[in-house]
Parts: C-alpha cells; structure tokens; sequence
C-alpha cells in the first residue's frame, strides 16, 4: 500500500512539474508587449486626470493620521 502511495505521489509531483513548465514557457508574439504599453498608456492618463483627486485624499488621510497619532500619545481622545 505504501509503494502504490509513493508511486501515486511521484507521478503527481511529475505532471506537476510539467504543468508549471507549459504554464511558464513564454510563447512568442506582440501580444504582452501591447498589453504592457496599454496599461502603461492607461495609469498614465489615470494619474493627469487624477491628480487633483490623489492629492487631497493624500493631504485628508495624512492629516487624519497625524491627528489619531497626537490622540494616542497624548492619551487624550476628542
């Protein structure tokens, strides 16, 4: 019983390793490159029209935790 696990066992980590290795081989095309430069294109255009935006919730949230952090050490709450 102990041989048919081992065998079982050995065969899994087999089909496991070429799996990982399809999985993990690199097919050749223009496909990821323009997928990459999409995204690019696309947070970059998230960042000119969100820029107002980032920088408020940015300055909200530092001062938010600038003020809980004076709470803590001061002891005293609001």
């Amino acid at each position: 019983m102990k041989e048919c696990i081992r065998s079982l066992e050995i065969k899994a980590r087999l089909a496991a390793g070429r799996l990982l290795e399809k999985g993990m081989k690199k097919e050749p095309g223009i496909d990821g490159i323009l997928v990459t430069v999409g995204l690019c294109i696309i947070a970059l255009l998230l960042c000119l029209v969100m820029k107002d935006s980032m920088t408020a919730f940015i300055q909200e949230l530092i001062t938010a935790m600038t003020n809980e952090a004076k709470e803590i050490l001061t002891g005293v709450r609001s």
